[in-house]
């Protein structure tokens, strides 16, 4: 699979894309367009985002979803761990919840199930980034070559604020992450200003709606386009329309294929 634009053929990964078990799919998507007072696209299944991402080019995902109770971590993980297995093309991360106090112990049955790393979303789970009980699963997760993926960013509160993971970033310099949605929604100039280091990723989900093309690139010139990851935030968003807007911000060849493709390639070691 690839996708074409103007003459130039890429592969493409989305870096960024939740899956939810059947029985609770369509409550989940409509609880997260609700949240966000956006319309979903698509419904979170997984055999939607590979027939969708299919048809777009897209020949690899990043897979998660989020535990709002520490009961629903175990059953999550297995499922993330099964859709991987089913989908060759889905590489997964593990959920995790503020609550777990056996860090070592999770993070064990987090990689024996193939996760490469954790999915966070401190605004839905209700914790701040820099909370200290949080310290220890982020160096733990350093030390293991784990990524942890946050959401990052919401101005109409504090919990996942780029200030807030900057101060992580200060304490654990070593800790791999990947800030979400260029860095923080609605936050953007908040993260240029906070965020940097040569170990923080950003990607571009759920970011291009609603930005100019000038601001998206001010944030990837930021980061730097090493250490940009393409990202659809499905079933916010179809890869179609998020891949329109992806090369709407008029990049050329060489800056597309680590954006869309090599910089995932290199993080995940594909």
């Amino acid at each position: 699979m690839a996708v074409t634009h103007n003459g130039v053929t890429y592969r493409v990964a989305d870096a960024h894309a939740h899956i939810y078990p059947g029985k609770i799919a369509e409550k989940a998507t409509a609880n997260v367009g609700r949240f966000y007072n956006i319309e979903m696209d698509e419904i979170g299944l997984p055999h939607i985002l590979s027939e969708e991402g299919k048809v777009a080019g897209i020949d690899r995902f990043l897979v998660c979803s989020v535990a709002t109770k520490i009961e629903q971590v175990e059953s999550i993980n297995t499922f993330i761990a099964q859709k991987c297995a089913k989908y060759p093309a889905f590489i997964g991360l593990g959920a995790w919840h503020q609550d777990i106090t056996d860090v070592g112990g999770e993070l064990d049955r987090i990689q024996a199930l193939g996760l490469r790393g954790i999915k966070l979303h401190p605004d839905f789970q209700r914790f701040n980034i820099d909370a200290p009980n949080m310290l220890e699963v982020y160096a733990e997760c350093a030390r293991r070559g784990m990524v942890v993926l946050f959401h990052t960013g919401d101005d109409r509160m504090d919990f996942s604020s780029p200030r807030r993971l900057a101060n992580v970033l200060e304490k654990i310099p070593e800790f791999l992450c990947i800030a979400a949605h260029l860095g923080g929604y609605r936050e953007w100039e908040d993260a240029r200003a906070v965020l940097h280091g040569t170990n923080v990723y950003i990607d571009t989900s759920s970011s291009l709606f609603a930005v100019k093309a000038e601001d998206a690139r001010r944030s990837i010139a930021h980061f730097g386009v090493e250490k940009t990851l393409f990202g659809t935030d499905f079933p916010m968003w179809t890869p179609k329309e998020e891949l329109e807007r992806f090369f709407a911000l008029g990049y050329g060849e060489a800056e597309n294929r680590k954006m869309l493709y090599d910089n995932f390639a290199k993080l995940f070691s594909l």
